[in-house]
């Protein structure tokens, strides 16, 4: 009676340390999972940022620099990289910026030289 009292204590014991470990395994997989998904999303936010610049002004730049900042402070160090190429895209996107103005202007100046035109056909 004393043996198998003992036997199935060491068997609880052993069901006990099994269901740890595949907590713990269970724990990591999630981790790992987080971090897979977490760098898929800054990537697809970068690009979406290019296509969001070319449209809007550069305060959607800076909005979206920090949120980057933010996550590279929760998440690993590889982020950094990522940010450093934004850095890079943000002085291409203040280059092209300033033709679009130049375009614009460009652009003006053919409708005052339209207006005329009709001018001319209507007398």
């Amino acid at each position: 009676m004393m043996i198998e009292a003992e036997t199935n204590h060491e068997k609880d014991k052993d069901r006990g340390k099994a269901q740890k470990l595949k907590q713990q395994k269970v724990v990591t997989a999630l981790a790992l999972v987080v971090n897979v998904v977490v760098v898929d999303i800054v990537v697809v936010h970068v690009v979406m940022v290019n296509v969001m610049v070319v449209d809007a002004v550069v305060v959607d730049v800076v909005v979206v620099d920090v949120v980057v900042v933010d996550a590279v402070v929760v998440d690993v160090v590889a982020v950094h990289v990522v940010v450093v190429e934004v850095v890079v895209v943000e002085v291409v996107v203040v280059d092209v910026v300033a033709v679009h103005v130049v375009v614009v202007h460009v652009v003006v100046v053919d409708v005052v030289v339209v207006d005329a035109v009709v001018v001319d056909v209507v007398w």
